[in-house]
Formats: C-alpha cells, sequence, structure tokens
C-alpha cells in the first residue's frame, strides 16, 4: 500500500472524493505542517498553528495508480487559490503535497507538472517534506458518509466529489 498526505482546502472534501475510487483503503484527515503538537480542529481554524488541513490517502497502486490519484488531487481544488479554497480562507486551507522520499517528490512535481497545462503557471501548491502527522477528530473521520444532509457537504462537497467522478469513471467503486 502507498499513501500521499494532500492539501487542498477542507479536510472533507478529499476525504470523501478518494472513496469513492477503487484502490482507496482508507483516507484519514489531520493536521501537517504546523509548530504546535497535536492541535486540535479549533486551533488550527485560529491559523495561528501553521498546520494545514490535510487527507493521508491509502491505495493499492495495482488498482489505481499514483499519478492518478495526483491527477485526482488537482482535479478536487483549485491550485491557484493561495491560502483558501472558495469561502475557506487561511493558511489551513493551502495546497499542499508532504512527500516522504525523494521519489514520492518527484512523482508530485511531475503531477504538478501536468496540472500546469489545465490551471496555467500559477499554481500554488507548497510541496514539502512530510511532518509528524496529526490525526484528526473522530467527527472530522468520514465526515461526508456521516453527514450527507449537512449544508457544506451539499453546497461544497458534493459538487466536487462530482467533478472528480465525472473524470475518473473507470476508476469509480
Amino acid at each position: 500500500m502507498t499513501s500521499f498526505v494532500l492539501g487542498g482546502g477542507c479536510f472533507w472534501c478529499l476525504d470523501s472524493t478518494y472513496m469513492q475510487f477503487k484502490g482507496v483503503s482508507d483516507v484519514e484527515v489531520g493536521y501537517m505542517g504546523g509548530t504546535v503538537d497535536n492541535p486540535s480542529y479549533e486551533q488550527v481554524c485560529e491559523g495561528n498553528t501553521g498546520h494545514a488541513e490535510v487527507a493521508r490517502v491509502i491505495f493499492d497502486e495495482n488498482v489505481v495508480p499514483a499519478e492518478i490519484i495526483l491527477d485526482m488531487f488537482f482535479t478536487l481544488h483549485d491550485p491557484t487559490q493561495l491560502n483558501r479554497q472558495g469561502m475557506d480562507v487561511g493558511t489551513q486551507y493551502r495546497s499542499a503535497m508532504y512527500y516522504e522520499d525523494e521519489s514520492q517528490k518527484a512523482l508530485f512535481e511531475a503531477a504538478r507538472d501536468r496540472a500546469i497545462e489545465i490551471w496555467g503557471e500559477g499554481i500554488v501548491t507548497e510541496i514539502s517534506p512530510a511532518e509528524q502527522f496529526w490525526m484528526g477528530e473522530e467527527y472530522h473521520q468520514d465526515f461526508f458518509a456521516k453527514n450527507p444532509n449537512q449544508g457544506y457537504c451539499n453546497a461544497v462537497v458534493a459538487p466536487k466529489m462530482a467533478k472528480v467522478r465525472a473524470k475518473f469513471t473507470q476508476y469509480i467503486r
């Protein structure tokens, strides 16, 4: 199994989107890239910890290639928005990819380069070494699956899920 830690706005969007696809065995949402040990959601939302909301996507490359997982990432969110996604504003919503080793860094850079063909030269996605992953609170795990009728889920999460589903239909569960 392979895992990538990705930040593309609200972690609920990444979690629910990736869980639709074959080969993805789990998505864990949490925090990375900050200065506070084991931060709470409230601390991260205050914008003072330096953490990004992230998802650790765990998948089988024999079922879904790493490049597809990364292309989904660049389809799911707008990597040209600095420290925001839509109405979600703050450094915790930054576009970020956290690599475990040099080969993962190369995959991430190649994915960003492919995304330039779609988004243009304005991509602001941070590609940084992975740090401590702090697991998010239990109520954030599988949030959309547990709360499909919640307002934010209907207005923001569901359209992003649909956008990725439409582009990667061959990998839908």
